[in-house]
């Protein structure tokens, strides 16, 4: 499963919103690239193949296709705020190590 925090959740519907996207669901993916090896691919989406995972947090459909999910599984990301920015987070369990700025991870 993927998860978001409520943060992450209100934050997704407050662009969604300021977007107009409607009832659109979060894309998540891994893509190969970064410091560490992979990195995460956000973004919305209405369109799901037979071959995604679908997920529900906080009323935020969420897709994941089957490559990216055996390095996603039970991660939750979540939103933060602080003196060197905001944005989303990734609390990956399947992570080995991930780069300074936690945007990409090895597995």
């Amino acid at each position: 499963m993927i998860a978001l925090t409520t943060k992450a959740a209100e934050k997704v519907k407050e662009i969604r919103e300021a977007e107009k996207l409607g009832d659109q669901g979060l894309r998540v993916r891994v893509i190969g690239g970064g410091c560490s090896g992979f990195s995460y691919d956000l973004y919305f989406e209405d369109e799901t193949t037979d071959r995604d995972q679908r997920f529900e947090s906080h009323g935020i459909p969420i897709y994941v296709d089957y490559m990216s999910y055996q390095y996603l599984e039970d991660t939750e990301i979540d939103y933060v705020e602080g003196l060197y920015g905001a944005g989303f987070k990734f609390l990956n369990p399947q992570a080995k190590s991930t780069c300074g700025c936690g945007s990409s991870f090895s597995a």
